[in-house]
């Protein structure tokens, strides 16, 4: 077993997140990566727009990653010992793109209740400062939801573009990672990232979320795979691993998928975003 250091999730309980965490080889994440740069050479924008979303459905090697025993023991030292993968994301910064993240909490349009779950960030390139890593303010789970002015910026990697707005810059902290590295955060801790100024893309694989079997969608329909123990609840769609990369089955899997998290993320919403 791999689980957190009590002090480790102490740090978590205070802070609302807790990393650096390794969990897969350098050379594990170049493998994720070229994974990545080949679909978007042989199939061309399948990793855009809601493409980003559900990776792990059409992959093999997503989907091994989600179901890493070293992951899989850190989770559940936070929400238990029944797991479900819920989703994936991956957010890709270009060099020199200006694709930005606002500061927002991930609970406030995912529908996902209780908050017995949390958000992994996978580094499959190194994320610094430099190529815009993750910021957290620490101590803001704690909160209630607070309010998110929902901006539709066309750089804003969101969904809506929501924004915290006022956020102290000076009171968050870059979250540091090494490729194989990652950071777990709470549902509801304020976060966001900057601009890639660097000469490479900054890539990170994000599991969110891993959820507790208890866990509802009170918005919507998700579609999951059982990571660890039982499900006892069955408030969502349990679907299969995929053996073989973007097998048509799967891919249409995937565009269900999406088109219900479409349904999720926009409720309410006067219009819809590129993601």
């Amino acid at each position: 077993m791999t689980s957190l250091s009590k002090k480790e999730i102490e740090k978590y309980n205070k802070n609302g997140f807790v990393s650096p965490i390794d969990v897969i080889s350098t050379e594990e994440a170049y493998e994720v990566r070229k994974e990545i740069e080949y679909i978007e050479k042989k199939w061309p924008n399948e990793l855009e727009g809601l493409g980003r979303n559900y990776v792990h459905l059409i992959s093999p090697v997503f989907d091994k990653i989600c179901h890493n025993s070293k992951i899989l023991d850190a989770v559940e030292s936070i929400i238990g010992k029944d797991i479900l993968i819920c989703g994936t994301t991956l957010f890709i910064k270009n060099a020199y793109e200006r694709g930005y993240v606002s500061f927002h909490q991930d609970a406030k349009y995912i529908g996902l209740q209780p908050h017995n779950w949390v958000t992994a960030w996978i580094a499959i390139t190194d994320s610094n400062e430099e190529n815009g890593c993750m910021r957290m303010w620490s101590g803001t789970h704690k909160d209630k939801i607070k309010f998110h002015n929902q901006k539709f910026d066309k750089n804003n990697l969101l969904t809506r573009g929501q924004t915290v707005e006022n956020v102290p810059l000076e009171k968050t902290t870059p979250v540091i990672l090494k490729s194989g590295q990652m950071s777990l955060h709470h549902p509801t801790i304020v976060h966001g990232s900057d601009l890639n100024k660097s000469s490479d893309r900054r890539i990170g694989f994000v599991i969110q979320s891993y959820i507790g079997t208890n866990v509802d969608q009170v918005l919507g329909k998700m579609y999951v795979q059982l990571a660890r123990g039982k499900d006892q609840f069955n408030f969502h769609h349990h679907v299969k691993r995929p053996i073989k990369l973007m097998n048509k089955e799967n891919i249409n899997l995937r565009k269900k998928a999406n088109d219900e998290l479409a349904k999720i993320f926009y409720k309410g919403a006067k219009k819809k975003g590129k993601y």
